[in-house]
């Protein structure tokens, strides 16, 4: 979809209606030059172009009113709130630079940290978008009732997913419906439990939108169950969400009426070269090379790339030592579910700088993932060669010897995914999978033993996905980076049962663990698990950290009650003010 024709002015056209979220109320008094009415927009040409405004957010651009803190902030991948608070990956680059993730990835941050007033504002913009477009189309006189049907679906299905986002990130949430107007006087709306609207939503578009759609970045049919048997997992509603996951994995298709399925190779899923594939349930879309200045490009990974070499920029988001000895295998080739991985740290050049001798271990059985996950030295590097050390990384004593890998762009991609438009190379055209196939079978998997399934489906759902891995012909070597061998041995195999419902869950908690590692979904899965969870695998990840010579976890632990949800912004509450007392009620512990 092309979000560029709209992406600059759906700010001036939706700014006289954008609710006290996001800004003053002094802004609200002021008309904004230029703005178009409703009047204007109330035809079918006119919702449509708010509906892709309100699409255009997806990718996490658009707000940062009051920050100073970039894309990054808000990135669509929630690199930061997922994957880094949740122990995928360290922050990375040095100390000082982006020091406001720290204190997220020590699960320390406080209500005046202003990357939490950007996320707020973001999703929320978000919201605002896909609420006036229902508001608009109420208004339209050239709209078919079919295509009501539809533009409805597609609008509640992106509120859903901006509410979502902030759900689970933020926990009580206001919960803003097209009836929210300053004009009317109700935009102090109290926070609170929003789970049940959010899943009203996506019911609404899971049974409203058709199988196929015009484009292949709207969401269709299928995209909406999937959101919706995602919310049915966070409401512990399984029953529910083993029904829906079900028929997605019977009949689930893409925008384009492809089927879901797993595609051959695990590197091929993040190749953008081989983007919306029938593993992409719902991406964000992202462009280069469109005339726009990088404008439609995935901006809020740019920083995540070696900071050595043509890659651009800047060395965040660096895979962490406990991710990477997680991929340590038994004599079987499967995981160490005890997590005792950590208590025999794989070979890794720590310490050791890019001109002193290294030689990668080439005996410790590995899951193949491992090298498509975490960029070591000595091993191939897609097609940039061999990762050469300490000369990729920014400051390996503040934030360890290893590279992101799964959204970098291949160096014989460079100018035809990457824009070089704008001062880095990291803005890309990689898509952001929101959901893909692998994470529904892992999460029906979870459904079937929690929702009255069996033992035996659930195990054949996880085996689908360890299958997919075992694929020789997706292992990191010469048909994939160039020539390149890997010294890794690489080993693999299949659960031939699951004991018992304990196991199981163990079992498929370790595999979303490893097949989704620094995707953004590893917070969000710890405390959707609850808090004793949590709070025994983060705090014995930054014990085993700092044993492994990641200072910045010195000291840090998860408070259980406290830690699942980041604090409402402060300047939020600031401003909902009524009667000299703020709607918005901040979250225990802050």
């Amino acid at each position: 979809m092309k979000k560029y024709n709209f992406k600059h002015i759906m700010p001036v056209v939706l700014s006289f209606l954008v609710i006290l979220y996001a800004c003053d109320k002094s802004y609200l008094e002021v008309p904004a030059a230029g703005a178009l009415s409703q009047d204007v927009l109330a035809n079918k040409i006119g919702v449509e172009a708010l509906l892709v405004g309100a699409y255009s957010l997806l990718d996490g651009e658009g707000s940062s009113a009051g920050t100073n803190n970039g894309p990054w902030a808000t990135s669509s991948s929630n690199w930061v709130y997922g994957s880094v608070a949740g122990g995928d990956a360290h922050k990375g680059s040095d100390p000082g630079d982006q020091n406001l993730i720290t204190p997220i990835e020590r699960w320390n941050a406080t209500p005046s940290n202003s990357y939490l007033d950007q996320l707020w504002q973001q999703r929320f913009d978000g919201v605002q978008r896909s609420n006036e477009a229902l508001r608009v189309l109420k208004l339209a006189k050239d709209v078919t009732a079919a295509d009501v049907t539809r533009i409805t679906a597609e609008a509640r299905f992106l509120r859903g997913h901006y509410h979502f986002e902030l759900a689970k990130n933020f926990g009580s949430i206001p919960y803003i419906d097209e009836s929210i107007t300053y004009a009317a006087g109700n935009y102090l709306v109290a926070n609170g439990p929003a789970l049940a609207k959010i899943e009203a939503d996506f019911a609404y578009a899971y049974a409203n939108l058709p199988e196929t759609m015009s484009s292949v970045g709207r969401a269709n049919k299928w995209a909406a169950a999937a959101y919706l048997a995602k919310v049915y997992m966070f409401e512990k509603k399984f029953a529910e969400a083993r029904t829906l996951y079900t028929a997605i994995i019977a009949n689930g298709k893409t925008s384009l009426g492809v089927k879901y399925d797993l595609v051959a190779k695990y590197g091929d899923v993040f190749d953008p070269a081989k983007k919306n594939s029938a593993e992409h349930v719902f991406s964000v879309q992202m462009t280069v090379n469109d005339g726009t200045g990088a404008a439609n490009a995935n901006s809020g990974d740019a920083l995540n790339f070696p900071y050595g070499g043509q890659t651009g920029c800047c060395g965040f988001f660096q895979p962490s030592f406990s991710l990477a000895n997680a991929f340590q295998v038994d004599a079987n080739g499967l995981p160490f579910l005890d997590e005792s991985y950590n208590a025999k740290p794989i070979k890794s050049d720590m310490g050791i700088s890019a001109d002193k001798p290294y030689t990668p271990d080439s005996t410790t059985p590995m899951d193949p993932r491992v090298d498509w996950t975490v960029g070591r030295r000595g091993v191939p590097y897609l097609d940039w060669g061999i990762m050469p050390g300490s000369t990729w990384v920014r400051d390996p004593a503040s934030a360890g010897p290893y590279e992101p890998l799964k959204h970098l762009f291949r160096k014989s991609q460079v100018g035809v995914f990457t824009d070089g438009s704008s001062w880095t190379n990291g803005f890309t055209a990689n898509n952001y999978p929101l959901i893909r196939f692998a994470d529904v079978l892992l999460l029906a998997a979870e459904a079937e033993v929690n929702g009255g399934g069996t033992l035996a489906q659930a195990l054949a759902y996880v085996n689908r996905v360890r299958t997919r891995a075992s694929n020789p012909a997706g292992f990191v070597g010469p048909t994939n980076n160039a020539g390149l061998v890997s010294p890794t041995n690489y080993k693999i195999g299949l659960y031939t049962s699951f004991a018992d419902a304990t196991y199981a869950m163990k079992a498929i908690r370790f595999e979303r663990k490893i097949e989704l590692a620094m995707e953004g979904h590893r917070f969000y899965d710890l405390t959707r698990w609850g808090s004793a969870i949590a709070k025994a695998e983060l705090d014995a990840y930054a014990a085993s950290e700092v044993k492994q010579g990641y200072n910045t976890m010195v000291g840090a632990v998860y408070t259980a009650n406290k830690s699942e949800y980041l604090p409402i912004p402060q300047t939020q509450i600031d401003k909902s003010q009524k009667d000299g007392k703020s709607v918005l009620t901040q979250n225990p512990g802050y």
